[in-house]
């Protein structure tokens, strides 16, 4: 069946969108979902009649069928302001409201002779450089207390002002992790600019004593290494988090005063109700970005800490769901306990805080080892969109369309995320996911390449002695298959064909069988 409709036809047999003479990249599910409206264009579709023809009756999050919404008026040229075509009816639903008319005398269907079907790339094509706007780096607060163990405070306050500046979008906020590595470094600025490829660096310190804190930060600009702006705050330890708005504001006032008179910015967050809670989360952080087995199992501890002082904090809970799914993923806890663990806290982020990034990365996380494919894409970009420097998103985003058969997406996204963050703990995962991607284009020669760069950065990170072994095992090269067999089992005792069949959350049954018959030539059974 075909429908014409603008200077637009959708064709449900071929599975296509035209636009004029151009195909439409457009994702299965929104593709459905688009269908589905233009079928009952003579209603108002309900949510529910959606999750029942779309999900299936499967429980789903608000944000993730308002992804959907949003993706398909983007595929059809609308928007949710303007709503010229899929128009949403308060509390009651969605209908498809633009003219439908009939071809005439073949003229449209006549528009897409010239493009066979499969022809495509389905991706929008490669992205723009990250670094095509103002970029800025804040390097870690120093300490000034007396108390070394203050450290995750000036550090839990640099990155709540990354988050802060990571939500405007003309800015690009280097991510954490990368700008971190300059803490108790004594660098002068241009270097960090030359490195991490920015103009503007934001430097301070933070001197906490009993329930005072004093913060003192500072611009500057790379180029001239001028002070642009600076100023100290001495407040009660309640006022913090204004405080961090106040600095976020000048920031902004600084680099982009006209924009920021435009947009009238205001960091809109929902903070925790304590101190406390925000003390633990900051101390689980420091433990999760070293992606080992022992500091994921203090952060869960931390963590679980926090939010026993305060149940409705986002991002405890959906940092505590993404540390129950990788430690899964890796192969230290069983799957099929992190799983319940894991949605639990997703969806509990996602209905404290839905504009947090966290609760997104978690639900995709989530969605992910469930099988919820376009779930899981979807949800991974959202907090990409929420949050445009947050490179673990991106990273993972790489692993999950991997896994979806789309291994060519899956690479660039994971090389992305290591120009998002260049100089980042997680590169080692971000190197295992493009190795990854890279096995599963039969690209052998690369996948090694990429996982030895995974291990030379981290030397216990089992996803890249489980690629580094398949693929050895796939050209043939017995040598570097047997010692990445060795490694892999003292990485992961438990590993076994049985768990990568089973555990490994394959939507392509060719891909599945591809990656366990590698394992085979390596040796395993």
């Amino acid at each position: 069946m075909q429908f014409f409709f603008c200077d637009q036809m959708l064709d449900t047999d071929r599975r296509e969108l035209c636009r004029g003479a151009d195909r439409v990249a457009i994702e299965p599910q929104v593709f459905d979902l688009l269908v589905y409206l233009l079928e009952n264009r003579d209603r108002v579709v309900s949510k529910d009649d959606l999750i029942a023809s779309i999900w299936d009756g499967r429980i789903v999050s608000e944000s993730t069928l308002t992804s959907r919404i949003n993706a398909a008026r983007k595929a059809v040229g609308d928007s949710g302001r303007d709503q010229k075509l899929i128009r949403t009816i308060s509390r009651k639903g969605f209908r498809f409201v633009g003219a439908l008319r009939l071809p005439q005398d073949g003229v449209e269907s006549s528009n897409n002779a010239d493009h066979p079907a499969g022809d495509v790339d389905e991706a929008s094509g490669p992205a723009l450089s990250p670094l095509d706007r103002p970029a800025i780096a804040v390097l870690p607060f120093t300490n000034m207390s007396d108390e070394p163990e203050q450290e995750y405070f000036s550090e839990g306050i640099s990155e709540d002002i990354i988050t802060a500046l990571s939500k405007l979008r003309w800015f690009y906020v280097i991510a954490r992790n990368s700008s971190f590595l300059y803490k108790d470094k004594a660098v002068h600025i241009k270097q960090v600019g030359e490195e991490l490829g920015v103009g503007y660096v934001v430097e301070g310190s933070v001197r906490k004593e009993g329930n005072r804190v004093r913060i003192t930060a500072q611009l500057s600009d790379v180029t001239t290494g001028i002070h642009i702006w600076s100023e100290h705050y001495d407040r009660s330890l309640a006022d913090v988090f204004a405080v961090q708005d106040e600095i976020t504001q000048a920031v902004v006032a600084a680099i982009e005063p006209q924009l920021y008179a435009a947009e009238n910015f205001r960091a809109q967050r929902k903070a925790p109700d304590s101190m406390d809670a925000w003390d633990l989360v900051m101390r689980a952080l420091s433990h999760y970005w070293r992606v080992t087995r022992q500091d994921n199992m203090v952060a869960q501890a931390l963590l679980e800490k926090a939010i026993s002082i305060d149940r409705n904090y986002g991002q405890a809970l959906g940092l505590l769901a993404a540390t129950h799914m990788f430690s899964a993923h890796m192969g230290w806890a069983d799957m099929a306990v992190a799983i319940p663990i894991g949605e639990r806290a997703a969806l509990a982020a996602f209905r404290a805080d839905s504009e947090d990034p966290w609760a997104h990365y978690a639900l995709a996380s989530v969605y992910l080892f469930t099988r919820c494919f376009d779930d899981s894409l979807a949800e991974f970009e959202l907090a990409m969109r929420l949050n445009p420097s947050f490179a673990p998103a991106r990273g993972l985003y790489g692993v999950a369309l991997t896994y979806s058969g789309r291994w060519e997406e899956g690479d660039r996204a994971a090389r992305q995320a290591m120009r998002l963050s260049p100089r980042d703990p997680f590169t080692a995962i971000y190197c295992g996911v493009a190795a990854y991607a890279q096995f599963v284009g039969g690209n052998y020669d690369e996948a090694i390449r990429m996982s030895r760069e995974a291990l030379r950065q981290r030397a216990d990170f089992v996803g890249a002695h489980r690629v580094l072994a398949a693929s050895a095992g796939m050209a043939g090269i017995s040598h570097i298959a047997e010692a990445a067999m060795l490694e892999l089992r003292r990485a992961q005792p438990n590993i076994s064909l049985s768990w990568i069949a089973n555990q490994i959350p394959f939507k392509c049954d060719s891909d599945r069988e591809h990656y366990l018959e590698g394992f085979r030539r390596a040796g395993l059974e």
